[in-house]
């Protein structure tokens, strides 16, 4: 029996995913990280059964009907964990924040100031003095009524609209409308109309011209369709939507990226007429503290919002009562100085959220927690370094040193070796990924893993252990540039970039710096209108001011962490193609050949061969009253996804539902010599994903994982030209041993004639690039520019660079 003052989180028996009946003990109040290769385990152990333990135990004492409104995970397969504190998870989120989501919002800043402004601000005479809503622009009371609290209207005009007034409506004049029949049905509503459709744009009354591009009606009108040769179309009632009123529309609702992109060219964004950008009604806007709007303050830097204040605060400013001024003010700079702390002084409370990269988000989130004030805690963090540049890695590792010095036990899931340096206890699972890994290989001291050879973290924790620094390789050759002049997107304001090809390029620089905008919107966006043909009116002229060299690239390959699919029914062996495959073997088998089975039959996604109970998703909803409702495995499949009919089919001994339940390694093994699939389990393989399942659903895929089975889907293809890879930090949430692994396959695309370009933050990766991009040299209004270009060892010898002395040490320097 443990003492109740047991200074360790005791786990006994962890079963959980590959967890081979864990047994470990990690000691409170220290910064303690898991390592492994990825799939190893270890965030089973963390996430999937001390967290999981933890938050369990804490519903347990909630009342019934309260913990139906709380999203919780089951309980572990775990036999006893012992000396376990309240958890606090930070996990990695990489869904996109909305629009109206920013900094403020994102700390809770805004609300401190809001009441600041309500409580303590100068109110003109006479005027009603305000709640906090009131200065919120995401509120319908503090929301400007013109542009509801965006601050920015979307205007079009005839230019836009009708690029080339020589053609007819029929000949395409109106560009913004849609292809194919939408596009069609409303020119037909229109000759319904009686408007001529194939008189020249120009020629047409410039009041129907008028009314056909931006009247708000919709008539319905009956359309008699042109029969054409073999087709009887009828007759149909079709409703006009003018071309703005279309636009505007499919910019605001529509959910495809290509469809909002392609509106976005028939608008122009202007700040709002009305409040003038400050996206709130006119009673906020004439309240002040120390002599500025809320707007005014919101709009400035982090770090000059806090001299602001500090300067306020000595005055006595505020009209509200000084003792209210001065106690919101005080709790304002607290706030703010954890977040300058993390090297975010940069940011403004108004910057939208989309606009950050995911090492200014996931740094915000840590800074509203350190002030949490909470003690006696576990913290359960996901790769908190993730998406940070080593110069930003040295102010987390200060952040996670306080939130344990303030009494606090930190856990946290990572694979840069910086931060596991650093730790006081390291808890190392593997040896391998899958069901090769899930045991502890070391738990102590991160010296003692010296003494365990079996790890794969042991060689890159210690270098003089045996990997040594990696040969320097000699820079390829580029076999041309291609060249952008007069970037202005965001923060990335009058640079001349240019990006060789035929080699592996790596952009450098600290979060926010510019690297995903420069790369990802800049570059993808010029190289994307080159293949659909609208470069003169896409991002080469709305980023850059002219694009030199696109001739020599024939395809754009953009891989991101962006999920595969939203749902369980899509998964690896279905976005790969290699379930395709799997269905055509088992349709030729003897038995379904008998049966009359083809390869839909084996399809869990449609009826006939799926078990209808589940609608072949494998589990049904168990609705509890009082309770949330839960998951249980289908009364009738079990679990198998189809009935017992198409199961009586077997491929070689196996089910489809069992040939689902194959790792891609086992599965290398089972269809070796079955060139259809074999090709889709090599590209996998080589990518480092054997120990995936084939059915594994989407939604339990990290984004590096999603990362890594988009690239293999694209090697598998043949090869068609020269092609140009983008990648945004492809090493995120992998082992130094898995990026070793990825890195073959991306210089192997090189070396077959094709261009990388990675942003990247893994010095060994820019190491062992053929050009290097650095942006910086801060994030922010201080970044945006192109500090250093050129070979790796180029880099780091400038001065000027951020990132140069950590590449210096990656080389070896």
């Amino acid at each position: 029996m443990h003492s109740p003052h047991d200074p360790y989180v005791r786990v006994r028996g962890a079963r959980e995913h590959n967890l081979k009946d864990v047994r470990v003990d990690i000691p409170r109040d220290s910064l303690t990280v898991f390592t492994g290769v990825s799939g190893s385990g270890k965030s089973s152990l963390a996430f999937g059964t001390i967290y999981a333990e933890a938050q369990r135990r804490y519903f347990e004492s909630v009342a019934p009907y309260a913990r139906r409104l709380i999203h919780q995970v089951g309980a572990p397969a775990v036999g006893e964990i012992t000396g376990l504190p309240p958890a606090v998870s930070l996990e990695q989120r990489r869904s996109a924040p909305g629009a109206r989501s920013s900094v403020g919002t994102v700390t809770t800043l805004s609300n401190s100031l809001r009441m600041l402004f309500s409580r303590a601000g100068d109110y003109p005479p006479g005027a009603e003095r305000l709640d906090s809503d009131s200065f919120s622009p995401n509120t319908a009371v503090g929301a400007c009524p013109e542009c509801h609290g965006l601050g920015r209207i979307h205007r079009t005009n005839e230019e836009l609209l009708v690029p080339d007034p020589s053609l007819s409506i029929r000949e395409g004049a109106i560009a913004a409308w849609p292809g194919a029949w939408q596009g069609k049905n409303l020119r037909d509503v229109l000759d319904a109309l009686g408007h001529d459709v194939d008189r020249p744009w120009r020629e047409l009354d410039p009041k129907d011209r008028e009314w056909i591009l931006f009247t708000d009606e919709q008539p319905v009108v009956t359309v008699h369709p042109v029969r054409d040769a073999g087709r009887i179309q009828r007759p149909y009632q079709g409703t006009y939507m003018s071309a703005r009123r279309y636009v505007l529309h499919t910019f605001a609702d529509t959910k495809s990226r290509s469809l909002r992109t392609k509106a976005e060219r028939f608008l122009t964004s202007v700040p709002c007429p009305v409040c003038g950008g400050s996206r709130l009604r006119a009673e906020a806007m004439a309240v002040t503290f120390a002599g500025r709007t809320i707007a005014e303050l919101a709009g400035l830097p982090l770090s000059v919002l806090a001299a602001v204040l500090s300067g306020a605060e000595a005055d006595g400013a505020g009209a509200g009562g000084e003792e209210t001024a001065r106690v919101l003010t005080a709790d304002l700079l607290a706030r703010i100085g954890t977040v300058t702390e993390l090297g975010l002084g940069y940011l403004s409370l108004d910057r939208t959220a989309p606009t950050l990269s995911s090492g200014e988000l996931q740094r915000l989130r840590l800074a509203t927690q350190l002030r949490s004030g909470l003690f006696g805690v576990v913290y359960v963090l996901d790769e908190p370094s993730a998406g940070l540049h080593p110069a930003d890695t040295e102010a987390l590792l200060g952040v996670l040193g306080r939130l344990k010095e303030a009494g606090n036990s930190v856990f946290v899931v990572e694979h840069q070796m910086d931060v596991v340096r650093r730790a006081d206890w390291l808890v190392d699972v593997g040896p391998l990924a899958g069901e090769h890994g899930g045991r502890v290989l070391h738990s102590g001291p991160p010296e003692g893993l010296t003494q365990v050879p079996e790890s794969a973290t042991r060689r890159f924790l210690f270098p003089e252990d045996g990997r040594g620094t990696a040969p320097v390789r000699e820079p390829r050759t580029p076999s041309g540039w291609i060249r952008l002049t007069g970037v202005e997107r965001h923060n990335v304001r009058g640079v001349d970039a240019a990006f060789p090809l035929g080699v592996f390029t790596a952009v450098t620089g600290v979060s926010g710096s510019g690297k995903s905008t420069l790369v990802g919107q800049v570059l993808a966006g010029v190289l994307a209108d080159r293949q659909s043909g609208e470069e003169a009116t896409g991002a080469s002229e709305r980023f850059c001011a002219s694009v030199t060299g696109l001739e020599a690239v024939d395809r754009l390959v953009q891989v991101d962490q962006k999920p595969i699919g939203r749902t369980p029914r899509s998964n690896l062996a279905t976005y790969t193609g290699l379930f395709d495959a799997v269905r055509k073997l088992f349709a030729r088998t003897e038995k379904a050949r008998e049966r009359g089975y083809g390869a839909g039959r084996f399809s869990f996604n449609v009826s006939g061969g799926r078990c209808e109970t589940c609608q072949g998703e494998g589990f049904v909803s168990v609705e509890l009253l009082f309770l949330p409702s839960t998951y249980a495995p289908c009364p009738d499949c079990h679990g198998a996804r189809y009935n017992p009919e198409t199961l009586d089919v077997t491929l070689d001994g196996l089910t489809i539902a069992q040939v689902l339940d194959l790792t891609v390694e086992s599965a290398a093994s089972f269809f070796a010599g079955t060139p259809a699939a074999e090709r889709a389990l090599r590209t996998l393989l080589d990518v480092g994903l054997g120990y995936l399942r084939l059915g594994q659903p989407a939604t339990e895929l990290s984004g590096g994982e999603a990362q890594r089975i988009k690239l293999a889907a694209e090697l598998q293809r043949t090869r068609r030209g020269h092609t140009l890879y983008l990648l945004d930090e492809p090493t995120t949430g992998l082992h130094p041993a898995d990026v070793e692994v990825l890195m073959r396959q991306l210089h192997a695309l090189v070396d077959g004639g094709s261009t990388v370009v990675v942003v990247e933050h893994d010095m060994a990766v820019v190491a062992g690039a053929d050009h290097v991009i650095d942006l910086g040299p801060e994030g922010g209004d201080r970044g945006g520019r192109i500090v250093a270009a050129g070979t790796p060892a180029e880099v780091a010898r400038d001065a000027g660079s951020r990132t140069a002395p950590y590449l210096a040490k990656a080389l070896g320097g």
